[in-house]
């Protein structure tokens, strides 16, 4: 009977230890984009910051830009059915405009996904037929 609890709790520990070792990636896109300067920073420190970007766009003859999204949300945000009442995620993006392979421009923003519920809650800007 004894072996059979350590045997559990021994197992028990190896599940958590094995599911504790799980890391998501976590992005700091603010703090990381302040480090790229503009006309100094490579497209080498690009990637070593910022990782490899989520979409890439070639605009001209040696210009691209680089798109980075990131997606914030809390604890409660994520739970199923009652999240969405909750609140909203935060949405970060980066654009980095690479020309020639040197940082041409890099632009940080942020929203929250109801940022523009106000537009819609005015009862007089309602269509009364």
């Amino acid at each position: 009977m004894a072996a059979r609890i350590w045997t559990f709790l021994l197992a028990l520990m190896l599940v958590f230890g094995v599911t504790g070792c799980y890391v998501k990636q976590v992005r700091h896109l603010a703090s990381d984009s302040a480090l790229l300067k503009v006309g100094v920073s490579t497209r080498e420190e690009v990637v070593i910051f910022l990782g490899e970007p989520d979409e890439q766009q070639e605009v001209g003859k040696g210009v691209e830009k680089w798109l980075y999204r990131d997606k914030d949300a809390s604890f409660l945000e994520k739970t199923p059915l009652i999240g969405k009442h909750i609140g909203s995620p935060q949405y970060h993006q980066v654009v980095v405009t690479l020309r020639n392979g040197i940082v041409a421009d890099c632009v940080y923003s942020s929203t929250d996904e109801d940022d523009m519920d106000w537009a819609n809650d005015y009862s007089w800007q309602r269509n009364s037929k």
